[in-house]
């Protein structure tokens, strides 16, 4: 297949334009970044976002492959002396790896089998004679008696050697193989049963004489039955209707009334119970693995995005709490730009004296530094800690609220090289009680430093390929921090090598240079960063931010390459770039200066309008951080209490997490609250990713209770339904 009908079925299945996905390739080919790619151009592409970029990436690589396998088989059956015109025209026709694999199936090389074994022995003519179905052949134990021989011993061998020939020949048709496996993906059910004791099966139970069909099946069921089958919990097979399979094979086979009938229908029962049904049963849960593998990697990614895009709780003295039973609760003060003022470490869970030093110790570090806010890690011993807490503001009358924080990871990244050279100074357990703090603070910046596989916002991680999930989460990481930009002057080396075009070896030298040469004051001073060439200074530079430096733009999303257009923007309004550090001359320029005008300019200064209209959107908002736009996470200064947890109440919570079946919520108890799918919204939906977010304010109705097994059920579907 050419590369223009590859980039032909690319543009046609993902419905853009031919000249899109090509101008996208030539810039991939070019070691271009899909962030930069997205943002910076936009003309050669059409202004494709980054997953349809990603798309084309994924579908070049794919249709790649298949065209290159469509070589090698076609070399292979060639050389075999087989090609046929049939054969050439039913390859170029296969769209899918599968369909390419099946058609080879018959010329493939092959360990030695009961069919081979028979056509060493010579019985591939007598296969021949009852395929043809001779009305006028003897009985089938007569013809076989001249096939008998020193390795053929008896007529029965040379008819079963003779059926095992046409069983595999038939389980080799293309188009047989296809039909089967058409009806069974539409009809065929998957049945479990327990290999355990029921009360040994623990979650797996649900899955006792369970059935359903697998084009019903959801993703996250597929996950839980295989890995109660890898736990050898379960037993589980597919089950389908194999007599009108057996009957679709034997009206394939037998053309008409013959003395090999009988010895006809049992080869086409053995091809499909010997071969063929194992090997579609095989490949279809292969199949229905990777559809689950793939949508549990596609939630923890998009969950990952969004807890990524917290909005930072900037301007702000955060007060992080590790909590803990026996080794007690650590503490650690930041400041605003997330340097450490103090730390310490509290038992809010031991005896009334040591509650009381406790009390007396968080009151001193809120009230010495001007604690604005209260991180609270939700681990072990976090209800306990966010008891105390809600009792010291309310009994001390404290200017501050508190927040629960996802604290996934943060041993990891306390133990961590990167923490050692951070805080040097600090035991690791309280590395763990800065980095609390510092989540809430600029979550981005935080989080990017431990594992995203770490950080706990995923469903089956564990289950699914690693290397497929770190390269997804990896995708995700790289577009939101590339999305937000970073300050060139703080970033960390954790955070500026996520930059397009960075490398961890690239972004070391920019921090070695910052530490030696003190803050950037502006982005052409990259370019004297050791191994950072005109190519990376292209990749890199629109990403990182400087405030307060030379150049007003060096602070906006603008590239470098288009600051002499942006000057001809602002004169065409009257004004000059330095007008954007003046408050009045900046609101004077919001006014006039409209995203609408891209259309009027574009032909005025030679330029492509979605790179006007972006430059127009930072003109109107310059150094702005686009997290700023979405709520903050929700606070909390008073605990509630399971006395007012009755059906009916409406509680506001965060999303903790988003899955198949639903969402969980952080209301303020120890329980999370489980919004399931159906209680999610009065509108259709296909996937509760398309109503909530990891991090989104919700309220919900609480519609059930059941205390023993620490369930909370919720529902936003019944407040719509209130408010309709």
């Amino acid at each position: 297949m050419t590369e223009d009908r590859i980039i032909y079925n690319i543009a046609s299945d993902l419905k853009i334009k031919p000249h899109q996905v090509k101008a996208t390739l030539h810039l991939l080919e070019e070691k271009n970044t899909i962030p930069f790619i997205a943002r910076y151009r936009k003309e050669a592409t059409g202004s494709l976002d980054e997953v349809q970029l990603r798309a084309v990436q994924e579908r070049f690589e794919y249709e790649s492959l298949l065209a290159d396998r469509k070589k090698t088989v076609e070399q292979s059956i060639r050389e075999q002396g087989l090609w046929t015109q049939d054969l050439s025209r039913s390859l170029e026709k296969a769209t899918l790896l599968r369909e390419v694999e099946d058609l080879y199936l018959p010329y493939k090389p092959k360990k030695r089998t009961k069919a081979s074994a028979a056509r060493e022995a010579g019985l591939a003519p007598f296969a021949e004679r009852m395929i043809r179905q001779n009305q006028r052949d003897p009985s089938p134990e007569r013809v076989a008696a001249s096939y008998v021989n020193d390795t053929v011993l008896s007529t029965e061998d040379a008819i079963n050697g003779a059926l095992y020939i046409i069983a595999e020949t038939l389980s080799e048709n293309a188009d047989c193989r296809q039909a089967i496996r058409k009806d069974l993906w539409k009809h065929a059910v998957l049945e479990c049963s327990l290999n355990v004791d029921e009360d040994e099966a623990g979650p797996f139970a649900t899955y006792k004489d369970y059935s359903e069909r697998i084009s019903l099946m959801p993703s996250h069921r597929i996950l839980a039955v295989t890995r109660g089958e890898s736990l050898k919990i379960l037993k589980v097979r597919l089950q389908a209707d194999h007599e009108a399979h057996i009957e679709r094979l034997s009206r394939q086979l037998i053309t008409g009334p013959s003395p090999y009938t009988s010895l006809l229908k049992a080869a086409a029962t053995d091809s499909y119970k010997r071969l063929i049904f194992p090997q579609l049963e095989r490949e279809i849960r292969n199949e229905l693995f990777e559809r689950g593998e793939k949508q549990a990697i596609t939630i923890f990614s998009e969950n990952l995005r969004s807890l990524l895009m917290q909005p930072p709780f900037t301007q702000q003295t955060i007060l992080g709490l590790d909590p803990g039973y026996r080794t007690g609760c650590k503490a650690a003060v930041i400041d605003p730009t997330g340097n450490v003022l103090d730390y310490g470490t509290c038992m809010l869970t031991g005896s009334e004296k040591q509650k009381s030093l406790a009390a007396d110790t968080l009151t001193r570090f809120i009230k010495t530094y001007g604690v604005n806010l209260i991180s609270i890690g939700n681990g072990t011993a976090s209800y306990e800690t966010e008891q105390f807490v809600s009792a010291l503001i309310g009994d001390r009358k404290l200017p501050c609220s508190y927040i629960i924080t996802n604290e996934s990871g943060a041993s990891v990244y306390s133990a961590s090289d990167l923490a050692r050279a951070e805080l040097p100074d600090l035991d690791v357990t309280i590395r763990g009680a800065v980095s609390i703090a510092r989540r809430i603070q600029d979550p981005l910046a935080e989080f990017i430093k431990i594992d995203p596989k770490s950080i706990g916002v995923g469903q089956y991680q564990h289950d699914v390929n690693q290397k497929k999930l770190t390269s997804a989460l990896d995708d995700i990481v790289e577009s939101v921090v590339n999305r937000v930009g970073v300050d060139l002057n703080t970033a960390s080396q954790a955070l500026l090598q996520h930059i397009s075009g960075l490398t961890a070896a690239t972004a070391g030298n920019i921090v070695a240079y910052r530490n030696t040469n003190g803050p950037f004051h502006s982005r052409k001073e990259l370019k004297k960063i050791p191994r950072l060439g005109a190519a990376t200074f292209t990749q890199c530079a629109g990403f990182l931010r400087i405030k307060d430096g030379t150049d007003p733009l060096d602070n906006t999303s603008v590239h470098p390459e288009s600051y002499n257009l942006t000057k001809k923007i602002a004169a065409h309004y009257g004004f000059s770039l330095h007008d954007l550090k003046d408050e009045m001359h900046l609101d004077d320029l919001k006014k006039k200066v409209q995203e609408s005008d891209a259309a009027i300019l574009a032909p005025l200064l030679d330029a492509g309008e979605p790179t006007i209209r972006d430059i127009i959107s930072e003109l109107r908002k310059p150094g702005r951080d686009i997290r700023s736009d979405l709520p903050q996470p929700l606070t909390r200064k008073k605990l509630m209490s399971l006395d007012e947890l009755q059906v009916g109440t409406v509680v506001k919570g965060t999303v903790q997490n988003v899955v198949d079946f639903g969402a969980f919520v952080d209301f303020g108890l120890k329980t999370a609250g489980l919004i399931h799918r159906s209680e999610l919204s009065t509108r259709p939906f296909k996937h509760p990713l398309d109503i909530l977010h990891t991090g989104d304010i919700v309220e919900a109705q609480i519609i059930g209770v059941e205390a023993k097994k620490n369930r909370i059920a919720l529902s936003i579907k019944a407040l719509e339904k209130v408010k309709n």
